[in-house]
């Protein structure tokens, strides 16, 4: 099937086409396998799979791709609640990679298992274009989780469309340690390396030291895992062989950026994406690298900033901030069974509403602020994009870390308040004047917290809805 051109032959195939967490699989054995549980799977309304960092799990879901049948990815680490939700409402009847669970953990699904021996060539469907490819679950931020329908013709738009941007090919050696629940990990970190026929070492935790033993020439990782990279200097200038650094899923810090250039001799290549647009902008392998932008929008991609009514346009200047709206080949096809959330989504034109607030300059640079609910800020009448106060506080020598969030307030409507991690000493007086010196007055932080670490999820976004209520 084209999304898995890699397996259809041409690329050469070592034994250890793909490795993950110190497992090798060759590309034959993993479409023997996956053509295994393609056979069992086939006519089925959808297959779940644990998600687990295993070749297991790569197995299962191709298996799936090959079958025709939406794949849905299941956390590992998922809640009683929110795996029968995700379970119950995706329609799936087969679980794999959940191999000695309870059928109560299973929430009574019949178990797939996946042989690695297994041998078969069934005869599956070929794909339809706009069929859906697979259901990811959004993180349920505003109430349960939503399935996001991603189609094979999405998949595979944005795949060749990155392939394009970071001149990703067959020749390189992608190394990730990425969860394969996500867009991040397991689209363009398995799916990726399948369509490019690049070879792909997962290595099952994202640490500083098997990012440097993996001898990649591309990596992807979050800010997290660059963060604790180029706080590793002897792996960070391991990776001086590599030929790009992507990071996505959150903002990289400017200062971070800057250590892994000055250690690795990289600049890190930056993108931005959703769930249900999969990665729509980034900065290019062979023009400028921007600390802080995300760079141009993919082949096929428009994006344009609207005002708070969805509706008026907001300048492209670099400075102004609007509400950032997507339309491309990229796009999810709905949220199951939630026509209503899904017409929320969309303007009147059919755009994409992505909830997050960007600024877009003149010569086409985006640089994502933040989320509308909680970064954007309305103070005293201005709007305060928390993103630019972030980046700010991050510039103190004795800041490691920090986030910025509005909380309410009698007087302004919201007040600018930064949560700081601190590596030196420093009050926060001093961090309040040292952002009004650097930004307007008005963009000065009126509280600062100082705090040993922020809140984040697994794929390093600080859960700024935490900070508020705590």
């Amino acid at each position: 099937m084209d999304l898995l051109t890699a397996l259809q032959g041409g690329y050469g195939d070592a034994a250890d086409a793909l490795r993950i967490d110190g497992r090798a699989i060759s590309r034959e054995q993993l479409l023997a396998a996956a053509g295994a549980v393609a056979a069992r799977a086939a006519g089925a309304a959808a297959l779940a799979v644990l998600a687990r960092p295993t070749v297991e799990t790569v197995v299962a879901v191709v298996g799936g791709l090959l079958a025709g049948v939406p794949v849905v990815p299941l956390a590992p680490d998922s809640g009683e609640l929110e795996r029968a939700h995700i379970l119950r409402d995706s329609g799936a009847e087969l679980l794999a990679g959940a191999d000695g669970e309870s059928a109560e953990f299973r929430c009574g699904l019949a178990a797939l298992p996946v042989d690695l021996a297994a041998k078969a060539d069934p005869a599956v469907p070929v794909p339809a274009p706009h069929g859906p490819a697979m259901l990811l679950y959004t993180s349920g931020t505003t109430g349960a989780p939503k399935g996001v329908m991603l189609s094979h013709r999405a998949l595979l738009a944005d795949l060749d469309a990155l392939a394009a941007a970071w001149a990703w090919t067959a020749e390189d050696t992608l190394v990730h340690g990425l969860p394969l629940f996500h867009v991040h990990g397991l689209v363009l970190g398995v799916l990726g390396a399948l369509r490019t026929g690049s070879r792909l070492v997962h290595t099952g935790r994202p640490t500083p030291a098997g990012y440097a033993a993996a001898g990649g020439t591309l990596y992807f990782g979050v800010p997290t895992v660059w963060s604790r990279v180029a706080a590793d200097e002897a792996c960070a200038q391991a990776l001086a062989g590599a030929r790009l650094l992507v990071s996505g899923s959150a903002p990289l810090p400017v200062p971070v950026f800057e250590r892994l250039t000055a250690l690795s001799g990289h600049r890190p290549i930056e993108r931005y994406g959703m769930t249900e647009t999969l990665i729509t902008v980034s900065t290019r392998a062979d023009g400028e690298r921007r600390p802080g932008s995300v760079g141009l929008p993919v082949a096929g991609v428009r994006t344009r900033l609207c005002g708070e009514d969805g509706v008026s346009p907001v300048a492209c200047d670099g400075e102004s901030v609007g509400e950032l709206q997507v339309s491309g080949p990229t796009l999810y096809d709905g949220y199951l069974g939630r026509p209503e959330a899904d017409a929320q989504s969309r303007t009147a034109d059919g755009w994409f509403r992505t909830g997050d607030v960007a600024t877009i300059g003149p010569d086409g640079f985006h640089r994502i602020v933040g989320r509308a609910s909680v970064d954007l800020i309305k103070s005293g009448g201005f709007r305060i994009g928390a993103g630019e106060v972030e980046a700010a506080l991050r510039d103190h020598p004795a800041v490691a870390d920090a986030a910025v969030v509005g909380a309410p307030d009698p007087d302004l409507g919201q007040a600018v308040v930064a949560f700081v991690v601190p590596e030196g000493p420093v009050t926060g007086d001093q961090l309040a004047a040292f952002v009004a010196q650097r930004l307007s007055v008005h963009k000065r932080p009126r509280r600062v917290v100082l705090v040993e670490e922020l809140p984040r999820n697994a794929m390093g976004k600080v859960l700024k809805k935490r900070l508020l209520e705590g």
